[in-house]
């Protein structure tokens, strides 16, 4: 099966999932569920929720799918989670042995894809998958994350 089409499939069923589940949580489980098995490059998928009142801030390890992490809380000025919780951007990284800002979380990880999630356009978290295969986020990939952390930060809101 093409990439595209899988992708436009595990779009689908993200879709479907966000009007199933009832609450956020439920939805970011699934989410992690979803990409971990239908994607095969995603070998590690989580979300990281800033922790309401923490100071400094700090990103917190929410629903996930893969290998357990040493990184359960991560301060915004560490890693590449922080740099985009910080920076309201999505980062890619095609070689995580070449960018000083990784956290290293397993040295099977080669490359690393990281999409804030936003709360009435306030960062509220982020969607961070971890692949074993270098340069395994193309463009179509970083439409797709976007797409799955745009459906969990409206889902967010409905229940703020």
């Amino acid at each position: 099966m093409p990439v595209i089409s899988r992708i436009e499939e595990v779009r689908s069923e993200v879709a479907e999932l966000a009007q199933a589940t009832p609450t956020a949580r439920e939805l970011m489980q699934g989410v992690c569920q979803l990409l971990h098995e239908r994607m095969l490059k995603y070998n590690w998928v989580g979300f990281y929720m800033l922790e309401p009142g923490v100071k400094p801030p700090m990103l917190g390890l929410g629903a996930f799918k893969g290998a357990m992490t040493p990184h359960t809380r991560i301060p915004l000025n560490q890693g590449i989670c922080g740099a985009a919780a910080s920076s309201g951007k999505t980062i890619v990284v095609d070689d995580v042995s070449k960018d000083p800002r990784y956290l290293a979380c397993s040295l099977e990880t080669k490359s690393e894809i990281v999409v804030p999630v936003f709360v009435k356009g306030e960062v509220a978290g982020e969607l961070d998958i971890d692949s074993h295969f270098p340069a395994a986020f193309g463009t179509e990939d970083e439409k797709l994350v976007q797409y799955c952390a745009e459906v969990v930060g409206k889902k967010l809101e409905k229940s703020h």
